[in-house]
């Protein structure tokens, strides 16, 4: 039998979905099972944008331009320039997701055996984004005594090879839900110029920011303005997870030239979830303001409810929508599969995401586990319940 690729073979599972056999096994058994692994959220996708699918009046579902609908882009650059990012509708190319904005700019920027510097715990999939690409990760390890802070910008200076071609961040992150400052940025500035990187930036959490804490995008750093792209999404910030329109952006005109030509290969983005997309930029504030104030809450009884826990640590995350938690135990990993297989109170259990699949050393975040406060907060607080009396007969608890 032919053999498959390396690349093939190198592709990570996903430690996000991983799980999901052992959770669909204990649903057949009558089990609730609260889903804090992923990043779904239950808030409705604003009107305005279903009416927007519900009314199309078209006879062809045609292709759009392979930059994405001039219209999208043109309201895009004015959204943009609403929250202080100055960007023109050339500086934008619309992708199928996210996902497909940062493959392109990996692909764009980078040659094989390139390497990217990542903070970690970082999103799970840009392990797989970079081994499509044929990239090479390079974490350096944030710590959760600290909230998952950048590192040391020295740390970050000693893994820059003559191979590193970028650093990548997330912010606010995937899965810490940390803010960078601007200050912190800066730093990273200052590196970037130094040693002429890319900086990769995906700012899909931007709306998801609290207690007064406000986002600076990296577009607003001088003096990089060739080095920077941002990446973005629809999946968040209108609960339009199933759209899959992003965005890649970024001043640099060769960089931007060049992902088109992967957009032609493509062809076009979805042509339905553009018309949603362009349609969800007359989001009234209220949505964001009501969104944003249901997460603070969400995030509080889930943060103290963990911390209240003995042994549990959870730093109080300042945008997104996950956090981070250490538990007293053996691994997560035996921990999150136990809890699907042989756990359960009142009739339910609780899905986590262990964390060290969000790192890319070995040996990272074996006692942590991401979580998504994504449900509702009566599903939180059972969630909480469910973690407290699983930890009191756990074998494997510490």
């Amino acid at each position: 039998m032919p053999s498959i690729s390396q690349k093939a073979v190198k592709m990570p599972e996903s430690p996000i979905r991983k799980l999901v056999p052992y959770a669909e096994k204990a649903k057949s058994k009558g089990t609730t099972v609260y889903h804090l692994n992923i990043g779904q959220p239950d808030i409705e996708t604003p009107a305005v944008a279903l009416e927007a699918i519900r009314n199309i009046d078209r006879k062809v579902i045609e292709y759009s331009h392979s930059a994405g609908f001039q219209s999208y882009r043109d309201r895009l650059s004015s959204y943009y320039k609403n929250v202080g990012i100055d960007v023109e509708p050339e500086d934008i190319l619309v992708t199928t997701g996210g996902s497909e904005a940062l493959t392109f700019g990996f692909m764009t920027t980078c040659n094989p055996d390139d390497e990217v510097i990542i903070p970690e715990p970082f999103y799970a999939n840009y392990n797989g984004f970079a081994v499509a690409a044929g990239l090479n990760v390079v974490p350096v390890t944030a710590s959760i005594d600290n909230g998952f802070a950048l590192p040391p910008i020295e740390e970050i200076e000693k893994k820059i090879t003559p191979k590193t071609k970028a650093i990548v961040i997330c912010n606010p992150g995937n899965p810490t839900g940390y803010l960078y400052s601007q200050e912190e940025l800066e730093k990273l500035r200052d590196i970037v110029l130094q040693h002429n990187l890319f900086l990769f930036a995906d700012e899909v959490y931007r709306e998801f920011c609290y207690d007064g804490a406000k986002p600076f995008s990296v577009m607003n750093l001088s003096g990089i303005e060739n080095n920077v792209i941002m990446i973005d999404s629809v999946s968040k910030r209108y609960s339009m997870c199933g759209a899959r329109i992003g965005a890649i952006i970024s001043k640099n005109k060769e960089v931007m030239e060049s992902a088109l030509k992967f957009g032609q290969a493509r062809l076009s983005p979805p042509t339905v979830d553009q018309i949603a997309s362009e349609a969800a930029l007359d989001t009234p504030q209220s949505y964001f303001d009501d969104v944003v104030a249901e997460y603070v809450e969400r995030r509080n009884i889930m943060v103290e409810g963990l911390n209240d826990i003995p042994g549990v640590f959870c730093p109080k995350p300042s945008g997104a929508f996950y956090c981070v938690a250490k538990f007293p135990v053996d691994s997560t990993e035996k921990f999150c599969q136990w809890l699907l297989e042989e756990f359960e109170y009142e009739g339910a259990t609780v899905m986590m995401a262990p964390a060290s699949g969000f790192y890319s050393s070995e040996g990272e975040g074996l006692q942590e586990a991401r979580i998504a406060y994504v449900l509702n907060q009566d599903a939180l607080k059972a969630s909480v319940k469910c973690l407290e009396e699983a930890l009191k007969v756990y074998p494997g608890r510490l």
